[in-house]
């Protein structure tokens, strides 16, 4: 059984900064893209971040410049680097993986979700 489990999140000020984690666990024979999304109260979900296996990046124009998405591939880990967060940006951050995980008859390739992380940007 593959699992994502976020970590990071918390209560910052306005201008301040803060590094989400997310670790992909269980039988993994390979990651493909990973990214982050959030969701705002009585928002739609919307993609933050994204990254593929050969460390391509893009970003949603709100967050151009201000937020880094890394991975490190070795240790199925991909991390979300927050600075100048801003109020608009408090939401609840998902991790976001295609995996392919091994299964008694081969391989299996699905999309999945960890369970979220809250951000909350306030003075």
């Amino acid at each position: 059984q593959v699992q994502l489990v976020e970590s990071g999140g918390g209560l910052v000020q306005p201008g301040g900064s803060l590094r989400l984690s997310c670790a992909a666990s269980g039988s993994i024979f390979s990651i493909n893209a990973m990214g982050w999304y959030r969701q705002a109260p009585g928002k739609e979900r919307e993609l933050v971040a994204a990254i593929t296996s050969g460390g391509s990046t893009n970003y949603a124009d709100s967050v151009k410049g201000r937020f880094t998405i890394s991975r490190d591939n070795a240790k199925n880990l991909v991390y979300l680097q927050m600075n100048s967060l801003k109020p608009e940006d408090t939401a609840v951050y998902y991790c976001n993986a295609d995996i392919t995980s091994l299964v008694v008859r081969g391989t299996h390739q699905d999309n999945y979700w960890g369970q979220g992380t809250q951000v909350t940007v306030s003075s």
